[in-house]
């Protein structure tokens, strides 16, 4: 049996339709639907219903394509495992990560991945959306906040933490703000995901955690944006300090509450490596993983 087209087999079930799994593996829809027809062919029934709305597998179809599922995934770890005694890691390796994780700390070290790594070929999706691993065929994600989830592997790159900004512009213009409760009547920048828009927290030392509610004329979701809005001076922004390091060390942007640490929806978030659960680790993304802890592997402070 050819294990390119159990493969698309698999992968059109998941996407529910010939034309989103051509799209995939960058094909056209009808070379997909003679894969099809010609594995329907050989196991001797049909895999789907098709009509005109719509794409399900048949009974005989599903029972079929759940059984051969692990199988398909050990025969490419099989695959995968005996290439690692012979060769460096390679193929393509598909990740997705935020577009300022993916701008800010993915980018910049890529060349140097390159280097190491020649035989691998990077897919990446920079999405702020927590694109579907399966779905989307993606080997590792990048994942910010509060542990994800789900029936995949997770483990922690890094911490993260929070730094409440401003532009020394905004400052000199709307005064200096004293405490974090004062942010209530000021112009916050916010982060158009939920957690982000109405509440920021505050702690200092050891002392109770508090909330204070936020508002301002501007919501955006993306954080890099947020950030180039803090520079003009259109207001007080709370961002990773991965993404404001710099502007802090230049004076481009003032951190408002050093004594206090600072977080949107919870203080115990993280950065997350996340890949689908498999008995074997591909070494392309096994490479990858190492890498980004060689990097980005500390708490954030």
């Amino acid at each position: 049996m050819d294990l390119a087209a159990l493969k698309t087999a698999l992968l059109v079930r998941d996407l529910g339709s010939f034309a989103a799994a051509a799209r995939l593996l960058d094909l056209d829809a009808s070379s997909v639907s003679r894969v099809i027809a010609q594995l329907e062919q050989d196991v001797g029934f049909r895999l789907f219903q098709r009509s005109t709305r719509s794409l399900a597998a048949t009974g005989e179809g599903e029972l079929y394509l759940n059984r051969i599922a692990p199988l398909v995934e050990e025969l490419e770890a099989a695959g995968d495992e005996a290439r690692t005694t012979a060769v460096s890691p390679r193929g393509t390796l598909r990740m997705t990560a935020s577009i300022s994780f993916v701008q800010e700390c993915l980018v910049p070290v890529l060349p140097e991945f390159r280097d190491r790594f020649p035989d691998i070929e990077i897919e990446l999706l920079a999405s702020d959306a927590n694109l579907d691993l399966r779905a989307d065929s993606i080997d590792l994600a990048v994942r910010f906040g509060s542990m994800p989830k789900g029936d995949w592997i997770v483990s922690k790159l890094m911490t993260t933490r929070y730094r409440v900004v401003a532009s020394p512009e905004y400052l000199e213009r709307e005064g200096r703000v004293g405490d974090p409760n004062e942010l209530s009547g000021r112009d916050c920048i916010r982060f158009a995901i939920p957690g982000f828009r109405t509440l920021w927290q505050f702690q200092k030392d050891n002392d109770e955690p508090f909330n204070v509610p936020v508002g301002g004329a501007t919501v955006i979701s993306n954080a890099l944006s947020i950030r180039s809005a803090a520079r003009l001076g259109m207001g007080i922004a709370l961002l990773p300090i991965m993404l404001v390091e710099r502007d802090l060390k230049r004076g481009r942007l003032i951190d408002l509450f050093p004594d206090y640490a600072c977080a949107a929806a919870s203080f115990e978030t993280a950065a997350w490596l996340v890949y689908p659960s498999r008995s074997y680790l591909p070494q392309k993304v096994r490479v990858m993983i190492d890498f980004l802890r060689e990097k980005y592997g500390r708490p954030e402070t």
